[in-house]
């Protein structure tokens, strides 16, 4: 009974190892498909779908996040401030705030935002169109399911996660400044000089490379489990509820090992 039970087991492994690649490469050929047919997307019917979506992820998100963002920054400047003048650091507030903040919390809060409520609920748009038969619709009318609906979707994830977190960095910046100063305009040029000296170029490429692969990641992730199910609805009769709960772990293992990854690059 130990040989069989061993080999079986030796089975599901082997099994679950293959679905593991199998999943990341899915996710790599999606990614290979997209940019093979970005370029012939920005036709006429192609630009007003890509519009139109960035437009929604955008606006929908913009003023929901920038205002949370703008709470919580306001409560952690004043918790780092008052910290560091007990401490006796105070020449140190701004560069803690920055690091913190800017480097390190918004760019991640906003790749996490967009996913949790653009690109995971398209995700799961796009299935439920699969699964009653849109996308076949598309392909007998001549049209694209992947110009028309997931390219477009892609490109206003990575446009929001960009917007979001730079719209955010600026108004934390400002919000630093007033929290710390007040608004005497006397103290900016200490201000700029104590940020410049933190933004130097690596960790500005640091961070620009971190805001950029956090959007790629949000964008493609999500929408390579449902491409990956093809365009029969009959491949999958109902959604699978395992299809999104993997994808939703493969987003924040990579989510995860970006962070990590800027992190000993600004730090190490």
């Amino acid at each position: 009974m130990t040989q069989p039970s061993f080999t079986s087991t030796r089975r599901r492994l082997v099994s679950a190892v293959l679905s593991w690649f199998g999943s990341w490469w899915n996710i790599v050929l999606f990614g290979v498909v997209v940019l093979t047919a970005l370029p012939s997307s920005f036709k006429r019917n192609g630009r007003n779908a890509i519009a139109r979506q960035i437009v929604l992820g955008t606006t929908t998100n913009l003023l929901w996040f920038t205002v949370l963002s703008a709470l919580v920054s306001v409560v952690l400047i004043r918790i780092v401030v008052v910290t560091a003048l007990s401490y006796g650091l105070s020449r140190f507030a701004i560069e803690m705030v920055v690091r913190v903040l800017v480097l390190e919390l918004i760019p991640l809060t906003a790749a996490l935002f967009v996913a949790m409520r653009c690109t995971l609920p398209d995700s799961a748009e796009l299935e439920q169109m699969r699964l009653e038969g849109s996308f076949e619709s598309m392909l007998r009318q001549g049209a694209d399911p992947l110009r028309q609906e997931f390219i477009p979707r892609v490109l206003a994830g990575v446009f929001s996660v960009w917007m979001l977190a730079a719209v955010s960095c600026i108004m934390t910046l400002l919000l630093a400044y007033l929290v710390i100063y007040g608004l005497t305009p006397w103290a900016l040029p200490g201000y700029t000089r104590v940020v410049g000296h933190v933004f130097n170029p690596a960790v500005t490429l640091i961070l620009v490379l971190k805001i950029v692969f956090f959007s790629l990641a949000v964008s493609f992730i999500p929408m390579a489990s449902t491409y990956g199910n093809g365009f029969n609805p009959l491949r999958l009769k109902k959604p699978n509820p395992a299809t999104g709960l993997a994808a939703l772990v493969r987003l924040f293992a990579v989510v995860l090992l970006i962070e990590v990854t800027s992190l000993m690059g600004n730090y190490y």
